[in-house]
């Protein structure tokens, strides 16, 4: 399959989990810094041309629960993708298949680093809502009916957009799917010496009903360092995709 090399990289507490209160702690800060060095700064370990979130981290992060304002007059649009390259240097995907966020702007600004959006729909997605991307010049793929093709969508990514290495950003439900279904090559973990014990904190990896399971998967260990203010950087291949 022509796809891009797909990382996942993500911030994560002793506990496993990828927010809740530990990321308050000066420790997780000094983390936070190391996990943004290594994979959005000129000389960082991983140079990527986009990263890949889900809806919810999305919206937690940048869209914060907004709604589109939908033209519900528009009946018709070209078919299919919504095509065009950025003249940034990242693209910032979002999985969101039924077509629910509320973009005010085409682009994010995330710690100084400007990304163009890019949204990954189904045929879920209404013909306004495609309306509303288009109106907003925001670029998208249409990867599957009722549910995400993955496949279709790292093909697309790399032959489109020109996307030869990809990080997944999250959240878990997305990162683990990704894994299962042998699309992420490399896991990278940056740990932060805290925890806070959250039972409802999403984890790095979480299964989604009729969309993963909890088959194992194993990981070769690839490096393991100490990084400044006691954080430790866990890089392993993804053993059996």
């Amino acid at each position: 399959m022509d796809k891009p090399f797909v990382f996942c990289h993500m911030l994560m507490s002793l506990d496993g989990k990828i927010i809740g209160n530990f990321m308050q702690t000066e420790e997780s800060k000094k983390s936070g810094e190391t996990f943004f060095n290594l994979a959005f700064t000129e000389d960082g370990y991983y140079q990527h041309q986009g990263w890949l979130s889900g809806r919810a981290t999305t919206d937690d992060n940048f869209t914060h629960y907004k709604k589109p304002d939908l033209d519900i007059g528009v009946e018709e649009i070209p078919e299919g993708d919504y095509l065009f390259q950025t003249d940034l240097d990242k693209y910032y995907i979002s999985v969101d298949p039924s077509g629910k966020l509320g973009w005010q702007e085409n682009f994010i600004d995330y710690q100084g680093v400007k990304a163009q959006v890019l949204e990954v729909l189904t045929d879920q997605a209404t013909i306004q809502y495609r309306a509303y991307l288009r109106k907003l010049n925001i670029p998208y793929i249409i990867a599957g009916t009722s549910e995400l093709d993955f496949n279709l969508v790292v093909q697309k990514l790399k032959q489109n957009f020109n996307i030869e290495t990809m990080m997944l950003g999250g959240g878990g439900k997305l990162n683990w799917s990704f894994i299962q279904a042998g699309l992420c090559d490399e896991v990278s973990i940056v740990i932060a010496p805290a925890a806070d014990g959250s039972s409802q904190s999403p984890a790095i990896f979480d299964t989604k009903e009729h969309l993963s399971d909890d088959s194992a998967v194993a990981f070769e260990l690839a490096q393991a360092e100490v990084l400044d203010g006691q954080t430790v950087w866990l890089r392993y291949k993804v053993k059996n995709k």
